[in-house]
């Protein structure tokens, strides 16, 4: 089943609650018209303070009934330490939802979810989708420490299994993300592969996918400056037909075909 993307529009959402989650920021804002539309994987863009562009959030969390969405992010820099510090109550600018998300099967049978870092919020939704159309649901989640490890209790309900490693070995097994993939591929057979996180493990996704004859879905993390299409600034490289071609993370992703990602 091909996702279909809600218009995007923007409009004036609420935050309804914002607290800390690791090492990282989650933040919840009443946006029905959001809230209605969204499909897994795709992002919203949200104004922070005067003088910043906009940033892009994937989409971690929908509540359709209540009409709200939550993002996760990591406070780095003035922009997103700005909107880290956003309160109940507190009003925003938000663009969405915007891009190509995951392309959820009716049958998806097994699916093994990878994440590093946040980047395993983009996933939680997907989780769901993917075990309401039926689906196994197999995780994998990575990160340099046990705080930089995004956990999350729905994914653990969703999920079959879920394996944590971390760099230090704080957290579950020491080691880097894509260190079991092997062996769960060949323990559950999963049709499929669906990552997001540092585009270098993806990298390393995309051609361990290749290797092991699994197709890999990758919701890839670029700079985007109008998340609309119309600057350019957060193109990838896509093999096409035998050539190299440049397609925007905002509007053709962020989710790619792995196989297609012409990454060195």
């Amino acid at each position: 089943m091909t996702a279909t993307t809600a218009a995007p529009a923007v409009t004036t959402a609420t935050v309804t609650a914002s607290g800390q989650h690791g090492a990282y920021r989650v933040l919840w804002m009443h946006a029905p018209s959001i809230a209605a539309g969204v499909r897994p994987g795709e992002f919203v863009n949200v104004m922070v303070e005067p003088g910043f562009l906009r940033r892009p959030f994937s989409v971690y969390r929908v509540d359709r009934v209540e009409g709200t969405v939550a993002i996760a992010f990591d406070a780095i820099g003035p922009g997103t330490e700005w909107l880290g510090a956003r309160a109940s109550d507190d009003a925003l600018d938000v663009v969405g939802p915007l891009g190509h998300g995951f392309d959820v099967p009716d049958d998806p049978g097994c699916a093994l979810l990878v994440g590093g870092g946040y980047g395993t919020a983009a996933l939680v939704f997907l989780a769901e989708q993917l075990a309401d159309r039926g689906g196994q649901v197999h995780a994998v989640l990575g990160g340099r420490s046990a705080e930089r490890v995004f956990t999350d209790d729905t994914l653990n309900e969703v999920s079959a299994s879920v394996a944590i490693v971390t760099d230090d070995g704080s957290m579950g097994k020491r080691g880097i993300v894509t260190d079991p993939i092997p062996s769960l591929v060949a323990r559950f057979r999963p049709r499929a592969i669906y990552a997001c996180g540092p585009n270098p493990m993806l990298a390393a996704l995309g051609h361990l996918g290749g290797t092991l004859g699994v197709p890999t879905h990758l919701a890839v993390e670029e700079f985007m400056a109008c998340g609309l299409g119309v600057c350019w600034t957060c193109v990838v490289p896509i093999t096409v037909d035998g050539q190299v071609k440049h397609h925007r993370c905002c509007t053709e992703g962020p989710v790619f075909d792995g196989g297609s990602l012409a990454w060195a």
